[in-house]
């Protein structure tokens, strides 16, 4: 029955929305600061420091916190989301140089990578990727097998390609150790693109919509981490959130059906008012479950991924949703599109430029998801 009620709810095709991205507010419960970039307002959580960029405090603005409140539209309001999964916008320091993602980047420049995906991006309200590695000049490598970095600048891939905001709770973050964390962190929102992950949740202003976005990493802790899962749900929720997108990175590396921990955890999130629940880490596509009307993305699967120079499963997806808030309410609709795509726009290797594919290939790609989600 799951599997049918799945199939009634995606509808594939592309759908396009005008681009109406403003205002964000992240928290990670100190204090934040505002400022703009490209005409969009970005915030940055800074351990209670103040930047002077002229802009005003989230309780001088809004967000549900001052004494005057804005009156609801009368119409619904509809923003359409897109979310991709792991993009490693580096590369291991014992990988080939040559046929690396940085080499790519020192030939063909940011707006490379993501060109044949960016009319998609543009076309949508708001676009999530896991952002998977580390934007730094630290030489501190931590002791693992691999380890991604790219020196700060590659932080512009991201504005470039149209994508808004990043998850960074997963197990490549702290790469270089804990500067590079920071460093990332500065970079990102330096180029005007939202941060999450850990303790650090973002509320972003989408087309008049507040959009909570919340980033978990199950690895470490297993199931010990539902409660800090469940308490970032409830501060974004108390920040005036609408919807709420809990992204998890968590799973077995190449299994396509969630583990049990996976299963749960979702659950969890939904049942404690998450509306759509993403996941990243196995590196290949899992399957898709609705769960009381919401959607689990289990595993978008590898996007712009520096982590390999020829994955030998390169498909993945971009799965993009629809929400509508009437009276302030988010309503039942369960409007879903999936774009299969590959990793790489050559089957041969990875030349990390992903790419929308067509005809027998993206029939394939979709009964992939489908056998995956059959038994969900």
């Amino acid at each position: 029955a799951g599997a049918v009620l799945l199939l009634l709810v995606i509808i594939f095709g592309s759908r396009a929305c005008s681009r109406a991205k403003s205002s964000s507010a992240a928290s990670d419960g100190q204090n934040t600061q505002t400022g703009t970039e490209n005409g969009r307002e970005s915030a940055v959580s800074e351990k209670g420091e103040s930047k002077d960029d002229g802009s005003e405090a989230q309780d001088e603005t809004g967000g549900g916190q001052s004494g005057e409140t804005s009156s609801l539209p009368a119409e619904p309001v509809s923003l359409t989301v897109s979310v991709v999964g792991d993009c490693t916008l580096g590369t291991d320091e014992n990988f080939d140089y040559d046929t690396s993602l940085n080499a790519y980047y020192e030939s063909y420049g940011p707006d490379y990578f993501f060109s044949n995906v960016k009319s998609i991006f543009s076309a949508d309200d708001l676009t999530i990727a896991n952002f998977e590695g580390t934007l730094t000049y630290s030489e501190e490598r931590e002791e693992k097998q691999f380890a991604f970095k790219a020196p700060p600048e590659f932080a512009s891939i991201l504005s470039a390609g149209d994508i808004e905001a990043v998850n960074t709770a997963n197990n490549h973050s702290h790469d270089y150790g804990d500067k590079s964390y920071t460093d990332t962190i500065e970079t990102i929102e330096a180029a005007g693109i939202v941060s999450f992950g850990y303790d650090r949740t973002a509320v972003m202003d989408v087309n008049g919509i507040k959009v909570g976005l919340v980033g978990t990493y199950e690895l470490a802790d297993g199931m010990g981490c539902e409660d800090e899962m469940i308490a970032n749900i409830k501060a974004v929720e108390e920040q005036g959130a609408q919807i709420v997108i809990v992204s998890f990175h968590w799973g077995l590396e190449r299994e396509n059906y969630p583990t049990e921990n996976q299963v749960n955890l979702a659950h969890s999130a939904i049942d404690n008012g998450a509306d759509l629940v993403l996941g990243h880490h196995p590196h290949v596509l899992e399957g898709i479950e609705v769960y009381n009307g919401k959607n689990i993305v289990y595993s978008l699967g590898n996007f712009c991924f520096g982590g390999n120079s020829n994955p030998s499963d390169k498909d993945t997806m971009i799965f993009q949703q629809t929400f509508t808030v009437e009276n302030g309410e988010l309503t039942a609709d369960n409007v879903t599109n999936i774009i299969p795509c590959s990793v790489s726009s050559e089957s041969g290797y990875n030349n990390y430029q992903p790419t929308p594919l067509e005809g027998d290939e993206a029939e394939r790609v979709r009964g992939r998801i489908e056998e995956y989600s059959s038994g969900l």
